[in-house]
């Protein structure tokens, strides 16, 4: 059977020389490269939220409610099994053909740019030291769920926070209200202490809840990118000797 057209050109690239058969030789070495992001390996469950959410807010919502504490089961299960919770939690609303898509997307960590960019706009408020998840309220901070009701007492008299086209905000009526941004790691335990409290606010229109992914200690992998193309350019350092003598020759003739 022919090597498929993709393969044959690879075949044809290691070889130094012509290989017979399309068969590099054994001695040939292989050149393999592989691109890495300047930010740490986002967690899969942040990129699948992400892919959920360009299907509708709602269901990006709704997402989030069935992964409330997801995290836990990825200290005990491989990664290979967490992997696969995720995609059956995502299964729930998405068709088997955004299936398919979610799973091409997380092979090639194609929303990993846009984790990493809330975990940047987090950096720059920057978080309170030591927490997991804190709020900001109209340019205050805390950690503390119990300081919330003390510091939406006068945050309408501060200024209100900027926000992005693709932040995630509650579904409420009101748009109004004292904004209250949540930094926070889906599926964590501090996610779920605070998402309570401002659920249940925004629902009774107090607040306008957002909610911005951060990750307090990001991964110690490198983030390696996919559908990248590198060239390399390999200068040859092979020098033949050439008896000039003809050349030389056949220019004084012409010169003369």
């Amino acid at each position: 059977m022919a090597a498929p057209p993709l393969l044959a050109l690879l075949l044809a690239l290691l070889c130094a020389r012509p290989c017979p058969g399309g068969r590099a030789p054994a001695s040939s070495p292989a050149v393999t490269a592989r691109l890495a992001a300047k930010w740490p390996t986002t967690p899969l469950l942040l990129e699948a939220s992400e892919f959920i959410a360009e299907d509708g807010n709602e269901k990006f919502w709704q997402f989030l409610e069935t992964v409330r504490e997801l995290t836990i089961y990825k200290q005990g299960d491989s990664e290979h099994s967490y992997y696969n919770l995720i995609l059956k939690k995502a299964g729930q609303f998405v068709s088997n053909l955004q299936i398919n898509l979610l799973k091409f997307a997380l092979s090639v960590r194609a929303y990993s740019p846009t984790v990493q960019m809330f975990q940047q706009i987090a950096a720059d408020e920057p978080p309170p030291e030591g927490c997991s998840a804190f709020v900001v309220i109209h340019e205050k901070h805390t950690c503390k769920t119990n300081e919330i009701k003390k510091l939406l007492k006068k945050a309408t008299k501060r200024p209100r926070p900027y926000l992005f086209k693709g932040d995630h905000k509650f579904p409420a009526l009101k748009e109004n209200g004292p904004v209250v941004v949540l930094y926070a790691e889906m599926g964590t335990k501090d996610f779920i202490k605070f998402h309570k409290i401002l659920s249940e606010k925004a629902q009774k229109e107090e607040i306008v809840y957002v909610l911005r992914h951060y990750v307090q200690k990001p991964s110690s992998r490198k983030m390696y990118l996919s559908g990248y193309g590198v060239e390399l350019a390999i200068k040859s350092t092979e020098y033949k000797a050439v008896d000039d003598t003809q050349i030389k020759d056949l220019l004084e003739h012409r010169i003369w």
